[in-house]
């Protein structure tokens, strides 16, 4: 543990920064994950399960937690899936 004080600040600002972007990520990937199923399966909210994935890409994009080449990479798999 550090000692100085804008140290230990920086501790706990990146301690709540990794859990924000641990959550944020989380989601992506569960989204991605709900879409992919719905494919297989054949359900009907493929659609809503696709726009809600590919937001979740675009804010993870936004927010600096992918790379751009990745999302686009991401969401071009995606509808693909969907075309199909």
């Amino acid at each position: 543990m550090p000692n100085i004080e804008s140290a230990i600040k920086r501790v706990r600002t990146s301690e709540a920064a990794n859990a924000k972007n641990s959550s944020q990520m989380s989601a992506m990937r569960t989204a991605i994950k709900k879409f992919e199923e719905a494919v297989v399966a054949g359900a009907d909210n493929v659609d809503a399960l696709y726009k809600e994935a590919e937001k979740t890409i675009d804010m993870a994009e936004t927010k600096g937690l992918i790379h751009k080449n990745k999302a686009a990479r991401d969401k071009s798999r995606l509808s693909k899936k969907i075309a199909k």
